[in-house]
């Protein structure tokens, strides 16, 4: 089974559930990366001195690029419309929160390379 395949079966609810099954992961999954990006945010600040705010940042970038891509075929392959049951309001609402993660550890990871003093220009930034 390709990648695209386990994918597109996430999406569409797995072989077991419903239709709103797969917005319910998408949605989980993005939590998780929001979550993971604030503590690398928290970290890079010093306000917790646990782990390593790089890997925390790629990390939160990876789950919420992921949470994004299933809540994106979560809605390309489910029927019907809002209120029919099938998970789309779930995954209209998981996209921003994937989005938000990926902006989250985006962040963390630029104030980790300035807070290790090798800060390179991060699209478009000036010095």
């Amino acid at each position: 089974m390709s990648a695209a395949d386990v994918l597109t079966v996430a999406a569409e609810g797995g072989v077991i559930g419903d239709g709103r099954t797969g917005a319910n992961l998408a949605l989980g999954v993005g939590l998780i990366g929001v979550i993971i990006g604030w503590l690398a945010l928290a970290r890079v600040t010093g306000r917790i001195g646990t782990g390593n705010a790089r890997i925390g940042a790629v990390s939160a970038l990876a789950v919420g690029l992921v949470g994004t891509a299933l809540a994106v075929l979560h809605l390309a392959t489910s029927s019907g419309g809002p209120g029919t049951g099938n998970g789309m309001v779930g995954a209209v609402v998981a996209i921003p929160l994937g989005l938000i993660a990926v902006a989250m550890g985006w962040r963390a990871l630029a104030r980790s390379r300035a807070a290790e003093g090798n800060a390179e220009p991060v699209l478009g930034s000036r010095r």
